[in-house]
């Protein structure tokens, strides 16, 4: 991956994967993505208050006049950016295996395919040189992935990657095709208005005050311990405060060097679930469990529950794993 300059008036400095430990915006926590790649969708953080943004499709033509609405898309949900040309037989092919891909991970990404021979300003701006060239873009931030054709399984690693930075920097929205969402709600539905502390801990959380918006939802809680959205939106917002401030090699490299340190064990969990990596961070807690004492094993089962808020209880990785977890108890 190599650094994508800014261009155009919309594109708001570039970044690379690899040097966004150096570039997080205010509020943020900033990543460091050396390493191998990782894979599968990441878990979000709180859902916005309307739910998943309601797009025409998952795979839309970006071009020079519509990309504005992209980047602001991109707050909400990232965007992966597929220059192609018609003449080029690479890049075509490779744009039907992004679709494959994305239309597959549940409304995770929204594809943007851009003909740069119709389009030359975003071939500028993006400096396609060669086609493909694949891009994304989080909170209209550019990053520069790969050019040229990649194998399918090497594809599925970056996208995971990607799925990990939009987590780390906040952006953990899904887009609805408009036809699905059609389908899914025929009559109308007017959206009840949220509760004040619900909608003081969404305003933290686009600040990246983390610890403002626990305490909204634990007053929440106080108030209404029925309040299933303030559980979850509490166990969403408690893993991305445990995550800010730290890289990706500070958590992996800590817990690498102190595999008997309990809190080093369930951050790297953490790290994987918030990466997408579900059964990882499951396996880990559960191989942790049997060596501890008592008050690590209710650490250890405290977050998994935890964590199941996180994923949903409707998530097909809940009922095994609790089910191994009522094996080590009992």
């Amino acid at each position: 991956m190599t650094n994508m300059p800014p261009s155009g008036s919309n594109l708001r400095g570039a970044v690379d994967l690899s040097s966004l430990v150096n570039r997080a915006p205010a509020g943020t926590p900033p990543v460091a993505t050396t390493g191998a790649p990782v894979t599968g969708a990441p878990v979000g953080g709180p859902a916005a208050p309307t739910g998943p943004v309601t797009v025409p499709s998952l795979v839309l033509d970006g071009t020079d006049a519509n990309f504005g609405e992209l980047l602001e898309l991109s707050s909400r949900v990232p965007v992966i950016v597929g220059l192609w040309a018609s003449w080029s037989e690479p890049s075509t092919a490779l744009m039907t295996v992004l679709e494959r891909l994305v239309t597959g991970l549940d409304g995770r990404f929204v594809l943007a395919r851009v003909d740069i021979d119709a389009n030359p300003q975003l071939a500028q701006a993006f400096q396609a040189q060669s086609v493909p060239t694949v891009a994304a873009v989080i909170t209209g931030q550019p990053v520069q992935l790969f050019n040229g054709p990649l194998a399918e399984e090497q594809i599925v690693d970056v996208l995971g990657r990607v799925l990990e930075l939009a987590a780390q920097q906040g952006v953990t929205g899904t887009a609805e095709a408009a036809s699905v969402a059609a389908d899914a709600e025929p009559a109308a539905v007017v959206d009840e208005p949220l509760p004040p502390h619900h909608l003081e801990a969404y305003a933290a959380i686009e600040a990246g005050d983390y610890a403002t918006a626990q305490s909204e939802y634990r007053t929440a809680l106080a108030q209404n311990p029925n309040d299933t959205m303030a559980v979850a939106g509490l166990a969403q917002v408690s893993l991305l405060a445990r995550l800010q401030g730290r890289t990706i090699d500070q958590i992996r490299n800590g817990a690498a060097s102190a595999p008997d340190d309990l809190h080093a064990q369930l951050l790297v969990a953490d790290l994987d679930l918030s990466g997408g990596h579900i059964e990882d961070a499951f396996d880990r807690l559960l191989a942790l469990f049997p060596a501890q004492p008592a008050p690590g094993r209710n650490t250890i089962r405290e977050r998994i529950l935890e964590l199941f808020e996180v994923i949903g209880a409707d998530d097909p990785r809940v009922a095994p794993t609790r089910s191994r977890l009522a094996a080590l108890l009992y």
